[in-house]
C-alpha cells in the first residue's frame, strides 16, 4: 500500500538541501529526502531556531481559579490583534530556559521565580521544523519590559484560568500554542 510506514522502518534521511532563502528569522531550504519507505523526493523546508513560550502564573496554579498574565499582540501575519502568552526564538547559543526568562521578562515586565519545563511541540511538522518548548512560570516579581522588538505591539492582562479557558473555548484565543498550554496547565498542573 502506497504510503504507508514500513514495520521498524518509521525514519527518513536527507540526501541534499539547497537553500532558497535566508532571512532574520527563519530560512527556506528544499530537501531532497529518501521516505521510510525507499521512495524519494523533494520537500520546501522552513528552519527556525525554536522557541519558548511561557504560561505566567500570579498566583499558585493549583490554587482556586488562579490569575495569569495574558498579552494581547499585534500580529502582521494574522493582521489582527490576538490573546498569547509570552513567547520568542531562542537568540543564538541560547537555552530553552534562557530563552523563557528573558522572554517572560521582556514581555511581561516580571521575571519569574521559577520556570518549570511543561512540553516541546512542534508548530507545524508539514513544512517547518519549529519547535515551541512550553514553560510554567511562578513567583513573578515586577522587572522590566526593555528589550522588546520594534515589531511588538503589547498590552498584559490579568485573567483568571477560568476566563482564559472560556476564552479558548468561544474561540477568543486562537492561536495555537496558547490554547494548547493553556489546556496543558488547566489539566496537569491545576488539575481541571
Amino acid at each position: 500500500m502506497s504510503g504507508a510506514l514500513p514495520p521498524g522502518g518509521t525514519r527518513g534521511e536527507r540526501l541534499g538541501s539547497r537553500t532558497q532563502f535566508d532571512g532574520r528569522v527563519f530560512r527556506l531550504d528544499t530537501d531532497t529526502v529518501r521516505f521510510p519507505d525507499g521512495s524519494t523526493g523533494e520537500l520546501d523546508i522552513i528552519r527556525h531556531p525554536g522557541a519558548s513560550a511561557i504560561v505566567p502564573f500570579l498566583s499558585d496554579p493549583a490554587g482556586e481559579d488562579p490569575q495569569l498574565l495574558l498579552l494581547r499582540q499585534f500580529r502582521w501575519a494574522a493582521n489582527d490583534v490576538l490573546y498569547e502568552i509570552p513567547a520568542g526564538r531562542l537568540n543564538p547559543g541560547e537555552s530553552p530556559l534562557e530563552a523563557a526568562a528573558r522572554e517572560v521578562r521582556e514581555e511581561t515586565g516580571c521575571a519569574a521565580g521559577h520556570l518549570t519545563h511543561l512540553f516541546t511541540m512542534y508548530t507545524t511538522p508539514g513544512f517547518t521544523d519549529e519547535t515551541i518548548h512550553c514553560y510554567l512560570a511562578t513567583d513573578l516579581v515586577t522587572a522590566t519590559t526593555e528589550g522588546r522588538d520594534a515589531d511588538e505591539f503589547i498590552e498584559v492582562e490579568t485573567v483568571t484560568l477560568s476566563r482564559a479557558l472560556g476564552m479558548v473555548r468561544d474561540g477568543t484565543i486562537h492561536d495555537a500554542k496558547t490554547a494548547l498550554a493553556l489546556l496543558y496547565v488547566a489539566g496537569y498542573v491545576a488539575g481541571r
